[in-house]
């Protein structure tokens, strides 16, 4: 016997209880005022566009299973397609535009798509490489007409649901719902697969941690969290906002959305949320009593935003959470802007890494002893005490199992755990703890602290070096923004360098205020012990960081950069 779950009759069930409430918001344009007009669609109306997306598909002859890569700008029609297309059994390819072009290709091509349902310009690079996606043959054009490359416009295809469908069977819940290609931040981009039960436990674990109530209204700064929305009934307040230029975010357009419909509850990376905070800080501006919570990830959240996003809520219980995850893995952990600001902070900037919190209820997270290779089993694995630096391993109900055609990827990050399967009707399948790459501890309190990426560890003569904790040092320095600890030379005898991105206004202007100012660096590093051993201070006037959240540095550039200025072969 089988399970039978398809992620797509979530929304069905908020349709079914709450079929008036408006589900999406999206602006359309301003009146002659300068005021936001907007467009809404009711979750009745979402569940029918969803229905005849996917009948559309099933008719068309489409088959469950099959791959389509979805390119579309947030939109009401993003959310329909992705439930009508999961509602089909069809398995969602979702690649992040801003992995750069040479990656994009070369993830379209390891995935070898039956179709692409996109926006014009995808659809036209596409006939240009057509030979590289030979069994492209369902193209659905969004958001414009067609031209050469036939297929079906987004009209024709609910048109198509009128047609007479194809059998379509159950969906079962181990099924692939989606590959979501990581953002190759620390390595080429990899497409992880998710079962439709994994995003169900999402759903679950992200709604009863939080205690989102059906009724609530959203702004998600990243898309697919419209999907969740839409899956707990709530609302979703699509921002006018580039997605891949979240540094960039106008913080007006922003608060003017949280004015405009009451906003609950905001998700976004903590580059928005520096932007906001910023503008409060200096205008004065409050947020908006109705929002209780503000999400942010992608990166470990700053104390200066944590800071000014607290002084910026008009609502004393409203607060600032940071929840820990990755593609593979989320949610793990989280932990409140109030917590890191009263208890934890203090520590960090002293070196003690970032704590990102507790776990979510079932998810389990162990800390390993620091391994390069493959580990088969968890027998293999030395679990290391509370305090102690290690790997983080992590398992649950929304971890994922493998990489899509990628074998040997998957062998690196999952362990499997043999002592242990999933209690079900049907066979059992061993659980996997997931490797997150990075690397932390768990402290006395049970609390997770992050002290870095695994690929980012600093290995020098007086042992290793690791970013997170390393920099805070620095980060105390008030002309200091941020900074990244890289290594020069070979393992494990690299020479530690701290690159340092000034404040706005803060770059030294002069030799004589370079000197002074990695003088003055210099001494906070060897007043700790972490960071005695570091004596080689960059300037740099912008870190490179990844396009999805704009947070992330690319210490992987830093390296050759800073072996370049100091004359060093890497």
């Amino acid at each position: 016997m089988t399970e039978s779950l398809n992620i797509a009759n979530r929304l069905t069930a908020s349709a079914e209880r709450w079929p008036d409430q408006i589900a999406v918001v999206q602006p359309n344009g301003r009146d002659s005022a300068g005021e936001y007009r907007y467009r809404t669609w009711t979750f009745s109306q979402l569940e029918r566009e969803a229905t005849a997306i996917a009948n559309g598909l099933l008719a068309w002859g489409v088959q469950p299973s099959q791959r389509l890569v979805l390119m579309v700008r947030p939109s009401f029609e993003f959310i329909a397609l992705t439930f009508g297309l999961m509602r089909a059994g069809i398995v969602v390819v979702l690649i992040d535009p801003g992995m750069g072009r040479s990656n994009i290709f070369r993830c379209l091509e390891e995935i070898n798509p039956d179709g692409f349902v996109a926006i014009p310009i995808v659809q036209a690079i596409r006939v240009f490489k057509h030979r590289q996606f030979p069994n492209a043959r369902f193209n659905v054009t969004v958001g414009g007409r067609k031209w050469l490359w036939g297929g079906k416009t987004y009209s024709d295809l609910l048109a198509e649901s009128r047609k007479p469908k194809a059998d379509r069977r159950d969906t079962v819940f181990q099924m692939p719902a989606a590959i979501i290609f990581t953002s190759g931040s620390t390595g080429p981009p990899k497409g992880v697969v998710y079962e439709h039960s994994m995003f169900d436990a999402q759903v679950d674990l992200l709604r009863d941690f939080y205690g989102i109530q059906p009724g609530e209204v959203d702004l998600p700064g990243f898309p697919l969290f419209g999907l969740f929305n839409a899956a707990m009934g709530v609302t979703t307040v699509i921002p006018d906002m580039n997605p891949m230029q979240p540094a960039c975010v106008d913080p007006i357009r922003i608060l003017a959305h949280l004015r405009d419909w009451n906003v609950t509850q905001a998700f976004g990376s903590p580059a928005i949320w520096n932007r906001v905070g910023r503008h409060c800080e200096a205008t004065g501006e409050k947020l908006p009593s109705t929002l209780r919570r503000v999400l942010s990830a992608g990166a470990p959240v700053p104390v200066h935003v944590i800071e000014r996003m607290r002084r910026a809520f008009s609502n004393p219980d409203a607060d600032i959470h940071t929840p820990y995850g990755a593609t593979e893995s989320l949610p793990v952990a989280s932990i409140s802007g109030r917590e890191v600001l009263e208890q934890t902070a203090p520590k960090s900037q002293q070196g003690a890494g970032t704590c990102v919190g507790r776990t979510f209820p079932r998810i389990d997270v162990k800390i390993i002893q620091i391994t390069d290779g493959p580990i088969l089993s968890m027998k293999d694995a030395a679990e290391l005490q509370r305090g102690e630096i290690g790997e983080i391993i992590v398992r649950g109900p929304s971890t994922t199992r493998e990489y899509f055609y990628r074998p040997e990827a998957t062998a690196a990050a999952k362990i499997q755990d043999a002592d242990t399967a999933h209690q079900s009707s049907f066979a059992p399948r061993p659980f996997f703890y997931h490797r997150m790459g990075d690397v932390g501890y768990i402290d006395e309190q049970g609390r997770l602290w992050f002290c870095g990426r695994k690929a980012h560890i600093v290995d020098t003569e007086f042992g290793r070096l690791f970013t997170i904790p390393c920099e805070a040092i620095f980060n105390n320095h008030p002309r200091v923004f941020r900074s990244a600890l890289v290594g020069v030379g070979s393992k494990p005898q690299q020479q530690p360098v701290i690159i340092i991105e000034p404040e706005a206004g803060q770059f030294p202007k002069s030799a004589a205020d370079q000197a002074q100012f990695r003088a003055e660096l210099l001494d906070l590093g060897r007043a700790n012990p972490i960071t005695v051993a570091i004596e080689t201070v960059l300037f740099h006037p912008s870190l490179p960081v990844d396009i999805r959240h704009n947070v992330k540095i690319f210490r992987e550039k830093l390296g050759p950069w800073a072996s370049k200025e100091l004359g060093i072969a890497n």
